[in-house]
């Protein structure tokens, strides 16, 4: 499955050290602000996220109707960068990963499907890629690196732990 995705959850993935097996169980297209974005400074994440790129585990995407950006921008309020993966998941008809609650709105608004990091963690646990022990342990450091409230990491943790 092909899933675009904006910085907000490629860099908590790569935080939580959970993106490489992400990149190995679905195919990543990313717009080239995303990139810039991601890959700018000299920290864990910017080089985990370099690497996959250069392993062509995670693909530039190019947006057909750059026009609808400025537009994504005004009407939903969210920045550029946001708005050029929500641009390039509407345009390959595939879910927008993303983090950030306004964009998160506006996939909403708009009906399209999206996916948090939250939510690739907690498939990865069910599907067995990674024990649920060290699940929750990564699930506490999202819960440091994200803006999360404490009802969804509660009920994660829920989740997670196999109490549903």
């Amino acid at each position: 499955m092909e899933i675009v995705f904006d910085s907000s959850s490629l860099i908590l993935l790569a935080k939580i050290d959970i993106l490489r097996i992400v990149a190995n169980n679905y195919k990543i297209s990313i717009p080239a602000l995303v990139k810039s974005e991601c890959t700018i400074k000299d920290s864990f994440d910017a080089q985990m996220i370099s690497a996959l790129i250069n392993e062509g585990q995670i693909k530039a995407g190019k947006i057909e109707k750059p026009h609808s950006i400025n537009t994504l921008c005004k009407d939903f309020k969210i920045h550029k960068g946001e708005a050029e993966a929500l641009a390039l998941a509407l345009q390959k008809k595939c879910p927008l990963a993303v983090d950030d609650l306004p964009t998160i709105k506006a996939c909403k608004i708009l009906d399209h499907k999206f996916i948090t990091a939250i939510h690739f963690l907690i498939n990865l646990a069910d599907s067995g890629k990674i024990d649920r022990k060290s699940a929750l342990v990564k699930l506490e450091k999202l819960s440091h690196f994200g803006r999360y409230n404490n009802r969804i990491i509660a009920d994660a943790t829920k989740r997670i732990g196999g109490n549903e």
